[in-house]
């Protein structure tokens, strides 16, 4: 997984009923933008992010 600053970190729900999460990545930490990630929640929250296989890149 690569990504820039900008980018959207999308994460699926793996549970049926709940909402998927998305958030912008603010800080790219890795090398060749690989993980982790700084990224800014839809509901405000900042956190670190080593995505998982649930997750995906859309282009900012």
């Amino acid at each position: 997984m690569q990504a820039t600053v900008g980018d959207r970190l999308v994460v699926e729900s793996n549970k049926v009923g709940s909402p998927r999460r998305e958030g912008e990545i603010i800080e790219v930490r890795g090398p060749d933008g690989e993980p982790p990630y700084l990224v800014r929640w839809s509901d405000g929250h900042e956190g670190l992010s080593y995505p998982g296989p649930d997750a995906h890149i859309s282009q900012g």
